[in-house]
């Protein structure tokens, strides 16, 4: 990377956890100038204005989720396998995700609804995404025989991710995980109940000659 890229990387790694924990609207620039060391000129001198840097620092903390969630699914073959993974990621990574404010993607969400509208389609764009690679997932397992084939992927993937949001949602609020585990362990129920084929084979067919 060159010296201004250098630069610009180490501005928004350095801004993320700001504006994940204070918010998109109640970071202020004194906040950035404070988390990276660095004077107003130098950070204007890398970024247009503050709405830049929350969208580099936006796509920046969602691609990092992704890659961790990436990593943790990759170690599983089966379909069933990757969607347990996925429940496992949250319940391993929970204290490390609250730290840093939660889930990104849901804290951009509550303010690019209504008051930072330059956000909201890339917001909008990575949970389309997020669904995308889950209902990529469902629709494996229905080829290999795992998932049920009357289900619709699509649906089921905004489920899981609404569950998983909604815990992560009350656990932070209420300062107790027992609330995301709880949506964890529904979402398994879901997975045993509602997605995972579990008709028995029939086994080869006789032949009558």
């Amino acid at each position: 990377m060159s010296k201004a890229e250098k630069t610009r990387t180490y501005i928004i790694e350095r801004s993320a956890p700001v504006f994940n924990i204070k918010g998109y609207s109640g970071t202020s620039l004194n906040d950035l100038m404070l988390a990276t060391g660095l004077t107003k000129g130098a950070i204007y001198g890398n970024f247009r204005d503050k709405d830049e840097v929350a969208l580099a620092v936006f796509k920046h903390s969602v691609k990092s989720l992704n890659k961790r969630v990436a990593e943790c699914l990759a170690a599983k073959k089966t379909s069933i396998e990757k969607l347990v993974a996925y429940t496992d990621f949250y319940r391993t990574n929970w204290r490390k995700i609250f730290e840093k404010g939660g889930c990104p993607v849901q804290n951009a969400s509550v303010e690019a609804d209504d008051n930072i509208l330059f956000l909201k389609k890339h917001v909008q764009a990575s949970i389309k995404s997020w669904a995308l690679n889950l209902s990529k997932i469902i629709e494996s397992g229905k080829v290999s025989g795992e998932v049920r084939q009357d289900i619709i992927a699509r649906d089921y993937a905004y489920t899981i991710i609404s569950t998983v949001e909604g815990g992560i949602l009350l656990s932070k609020i209420m300062n107790d995980k027992k609330f995301l585990f709880a949506a964890l362990d529904r979402i398994l129920a879901i997975i045993n109940t509602e997605i995972q084929n579990n008709t028995p084979s029939p086994g080869p067919r006789r032949i009558h000659v």
